[in-house]
């Protein structure tokens, strides 16, 4: 697997994207980079006020993930990134605008920024999407118990999750693998993520 550089995991907040990059991380010997949410300077405030801090997360999450991306290509590891830059400008800053939680006049600059950025970095040589329904999403979140995550809405789930079926139906930046975790408890039974492993392993032969 020398030629495979970057492993992408992408999915709604719940879907189980950390849990799995963990467990593919310590069975491929990648590198994992993590969304490191504890030392998210604005996710708390964000949760308790979305349109006064919306723009400031969404530009702080934009920036760590370009800092990623540049970080894997100029290394010599193959590396597992949980979540990816395209969730950020085509998931949660179009649907902040559009629950009118970031102005026009924030989106458009955000949006420019990354093109500009999205302009410089390869896509990932493999995105892995874990698609969760809202029951399993809630039952996620509400088991991991993250205290600023309590105020988030059903509603707030669902146009997510709409936003990324419509994004992975059109995506077409390179290979992906679609991961059901409605069907598939990886963190728990080990055959399960047995499955998940050969899926991947069968669709990285692909890409030699």
């Amino acid at each position: 697997m020398d030629t495979i550089k970057h492993i992408a995991i992408a999915g709604n907040i719940g879907a189980g994207k950390t849990t799995l990059t963990h467990s593919l991380s310590k069975y491929f010997g990648w590198e994992a980079h993590y969304e490191n949410t504890d030392t998210n300077p604005y996710l708390k405030d964000f949760y308790d006020d979305m349109k006064r801090w919306a723009f400031h997360l969404q530009i702080y999450f934009l920036n760590n993930r370009y800092a990623q991306i540049l970080e894997i290509q100029q290394g010599n590891q193959t590396v597992i990134q949980d979540r990816t830059i395209y969730e950020d400008a085509f998931i949660f800053a179009p649907n902040l605008h559009e629950m009118g939680l970031m102005s026009s006049r924030d989106f458009d600059n955000y949006f420019q920024l990354f093109e500009t950025m999205n302009s410089q970095i390869s896509p990932p040589d493999l995105l892995i999407y874990v698609r969760a329904g809202i029951p399993t999403l809630v039952s996620h979140i509400q088991n991991r118990g993250r205290e600023y995550e309590g105020n988030m809405s059903l509603e707030y789930l669902k146009k997510l999750n709409k936003r990324y079926e419509d994004w992975v139906s059109s995506y077409k930046e390179g290979p992906f693998l679609i991961i059901n975790s409605d069907e598939l408890d990886f963190k728990n039974d080990p055959s399960d993520l047995g499955h998940v492993i050969d899926k991947v392993s069968s669709q990285l032969h692909g890409l030699f």
